[in-house]
């Protein structure tokens, strides 16, 4: 169906239209991350008080919108459906029809009662890429709600962070939305380009507890080779050392060696040559197994100076390291390597933190501002109720 676009350079999704029906986070961002790509992404949301993380505050916009909505929701416009209501249900089910891609995070089979769900959608609109996201797939675990810090605990991932004899603990971000954004976010780009070649669209399904396990990588990769469950290190690496954060004067230096040249390396900065010779420490399966005596050998000399006055030292000799940084020295250091991790996206409105695609010939979006509730709406509706070839109007 055309579109219009009044862009200087082509995007990667011009032409794409994206119907998210998704509410919380992984569902949201994999929608966000569309429309960076040029996708035009439809937000649809319940009336009175829309997306569950529009009230998930403080902090909160001037608006009395939360940060955390903002933080998933740019660029989109915005649409208020009751889907209880018959005339609101039939909109979101020409909505589907018109869409490229649909996403959404209802139970499995809840939506089968509006007709959006996968068999209806796609037998209305056989183009159409529809992704579902559940916390637990659409077999046993259906009726199950998934919500990140529940899977981050029964998935594993709380049982390997923390301390060693210190209490299990989640990641610091709803890592698991955030990991099943990005597999929905591969699947619907992969569908897509299946859909270029045959014309035929599918379903692509994601789950947290899925995306969880994949993500555990080597952790799980080790249960299955040995059969015994891996534990919580605090910030050290099961098979590498040193590969942790070290104390310095004043602070933590995050140090990762991954080899032993730039273990030589490492002792070489240090003052301490000998060390990448000792038997101890030679290898890096001698430094694991002796990681105790290790850390005592480079903290005794990293005392010597700070974290910072370190990183500047170890990387002249391409050792990795660096201090460990709250999130604003974070955006710091990154717009002093010239990232520009930080958007404007209108006035008056939460920056947000970029997109991380750097694409040479399609670049990604400059975005836009989160959608008020129904901020689209009446420009949506009577584009939806009339003639199909009518281009999508510009969002205002």
């Amino acid at each position: 169906m055309p579109r219009q676009h009044h862009r200087t350079a082509p995007r990667a999704l011009d032409g794409i239209l994206v119907a998210d029906f998704s509410r919380v986070l992984a569902g949201p961002l994999a929608a966000a991350t569309l429309a960076d790509l040029g996708a035009e992404v439809v937000k649809v949301e319940r009336p009175g008080g829309g997306d569950d993380t529009r009230s998930w505050g403080p902090p909160f916009a001037d608006d009395g919108t939360a940060a955390y909505f903002d933080a998933a929701n740019r660029s989109k416009r915005g649409l208020a459906l009751d889907l209880g209501d018959p005339e609101d249900a039939a909109t979101a089910r020409e909505l589907a029809r018109r869409a490229d891609v649909l996403i959404e995070n209802f139970r499995p089979g809840s939506l089968a009662k509006y007709g959006l769900d996968p068999a209806a959608t796609l037998a209305a609109n056989p183009g159409l890429v529809h992704c579902t996201i559940s916390g637990f797939g659409s077999g046993a675990g259906a009726a199950l709600p998934g919500y990140d810090f529940v899977v981050q605990a029964v998935g594993g991932l709380m049982s390997i962070t923390g301390e060693p004899g210190g209490p299990p603990l989640k990641a610091g971000v709803a890592l698991v939305d955030v990991l099943t954004a990005k597999d929905a976010a591969t699947g619907i780009l992969a569908a897509l380009r299946h859909r270029d070649r045959t014309g035929t669209g599918q379903t692509v399904e994601v789950n947290l507890l899925s995306s969880l396990l994949a993500s555990l990588v080597n952790q799980a990769s080790g249960h299955l080779a040995t059969g015994r469950d891996p534990g919580p290190m605090g910030n050290r690496h099961p098979s590498i050392a040193p590969y942790e954060t070290l104390a310095c004067r004043g602070g933590l230096l995050a140090v990762a060696v991954g080899n032993d040249r730039q273990f030589r390396a490492l002792a070489g900065a240090l003052g301490a040559p000998e060390l990448a010779d000792d038997a101890r420490f030679r290898r890096n399966r001698d430094r694991v197994r002796n990681r105790t005596d290790l850390v005592q050998e480079l903290e005794d000399r990293l005392v010597a100076d700070t974290p910072r006055g370190w990183a500047e030292r170890l990387a002249a000799v391409a050792v990795p390291c660096g201090p460990v940084n709250t999130v604003s020295e974070a955006l710091e250091l990154a717009t002093r390597l010239g990232l520009d991790p930080i958007t404007q996206v209108g006035a008056g409105r939460i920056p947000q933190v970029a997109s991380p695609l750097r694409l040479s010939g399609t670049p990604v979006t400059q975005p836009g501002a989160p959608p008020r509730l129904d901020e689209d709406g009446t420009a949506l509706r009577t584009w939806l109720s009339g003639p199909e070839d009518r281009p999508l109007p510009p969002r205002l």
